[in-house]
C-alpha cells in the first residue's frame, strides 16, 4: 500500500493513479467513508488524462485508526503534507460533505502554487450547527444522535444511515442500490470509532467562514437540492456569498450522495470546470 508518516507519526493511505507529470485532481471523502467513495470519479478523471490522487483520512479507511489528532487543523496539515511529499502542483481539490471543510481549510493555507481550483460537492461550510451566530443552522440533537448511533451500535447505525437520508432512498420512488448501501456500510466499518465519534464535532461545529474568504482561486459549489445530511439554505447558499472567486450549481431532487448515485450527472460538470 502507498503510505505517508506525517509528523505525528500517523500512517496516511493513498492512491496516486496516472501519468505524474499531468495535472493532479485530489479527491477528499466525507465522513465516514474513504478513498474509495470516489471510485468512479478517479476512474473518469484518469481516463482523461488527469492524475487522480485520494487518500483516507486519518482514522479512516486504511489510516491509522488514531484517537489523537481528529480535528480539522490536522486534517488540513495531514493534506499538506501529503501535497509534499508528492509534490503536487496547480492540483484540483474535490471534497464532498466533511471532505468539503477539508479542502476549504487546505485551501485557504495552501502554498502558492500548490492549488489550481478547488470543488466543494455537497460541503458543510460555512458552519453546520445552530447557534446565536447561525440561527437557522442544524440543531445540536442531530449531532448528538449521530455521536450516538456511532456509540451504540455503530454496525447498525451505518446501514441504516445510506439506506435512508444519506441517498435519498427513503425518498418515494426512490431507486434504491443495496451496493451503494453495502459500500458504504464496508467502508464505514473498516475505520475507528474514535475517530469517527470525534468527526461529528469536526463536520458540524468547524467554522470556515474565514476559509471561504481566504481563498483566491476559483471554486465551484455543487449541491443537491434535496439533500437530507447538509441542508443548502445553511452550507451551500451561505458559502457562496463568502467565496471571492465562486459558482455555484444545483440539482434539483438529488441527494446528499449524488456523485454517487448520478455520476453521469456529475462528471461532466466537473470535468468542465476542470478544463475551463
Amino acid at each position: 500500500m502507498a503510505t505517508i508518516k506525517t509528523q505525528d507519526g500517523t500512517t496516511i493511505f493513498y492512491k496516486d493513479w496516472g501519468p505524474k507529470d499531468a495535472q493532479p485532481v485530489v479527491f477528499h471523502h466525507g465522513w465516514p467513508l474513504s478513498s474509495d467513495d470516489w471510485d468512479n470519479q478517479m476512474l473518469f478523471f484518469l481516463a482523461q488524462g488527469y492524475r487522480v490522487i485520494a487518500h483516507d483520512r486519518r482514522g479512516h479507511g486504511r489510516s491509522d485508526q488514531t484517537d489523537t489528532g481528529n480535528d480539522m487543523d490536522t486534517y488540513a496539515a495531514d493534506v499538506a503534507e501529503l501535497a509534499r511529499a508528492l509534490d503536487l502542483r496547480n492540483a484540483i481539490h474535490i471534497g464532498h460533505s466533511t471532505g468539503g471543510g477539508e479542502v476549504a481549510r487546505y485551501v485557504a493555507r495552501a502554498e502558492a502554487g500548490r492549488v489550481a481550483k478547488a470543488v466543494l460537492i455537497s460541503a458543510v461550510p460555512p458552519v453546520m450547527v445552530k447557534s446565536d451566530a447561525n440561527p437557522d443552522g442544524v440543531p445540536m440533537e442531530v449531532f448528538d444522535g449521530i455521536r450516538a448511533g456511532v456509540l451504540n451500535n455503530r454496525a447498525q447505525f451505518f446501514l441504516d444511515l445510506p439506506s435512508g437520508p444519506f441517498y435519498g432512498f427513503n425518498r418515494e420512488g426512490a431507486k434504491v442500490s443495496q451496493g451503494l448501501i453495502n459500500n458504504w456500510w464496508r467502508q464505514g466499518m473498516s475505520g475507528g470509532a474514535k475517530a469517527h465519534y470525534d468527526c461529528v464535532k469536526v463536520f458540524s461545529e468547524t467554522d470556515f467562514t474565514e476559509d471561504l474568504k481566504a481563498i483566491s482561486v476559483p471554486v465551484l459549489v455543487l449541491h443537491g437540492e434535496d439533500d437530507q445530511i447538509v441542508p443548502i439554505a445553511n452550507s451551500a447558499h451561505k458559502a457562496i456569498k463568502l467565496l471571492r472567486n465562486g459558482a455555484i450549481k444545483t440539482y434539483p431532487g438529488l441527494s446528499h450522495g449524488l456523485f454517487a448515485t448520478h455520476p453521469e450527472v456529475i462528471n461532466p460538470d466537473l470535468l468542465a470546470f476542470a478544463k475551463a
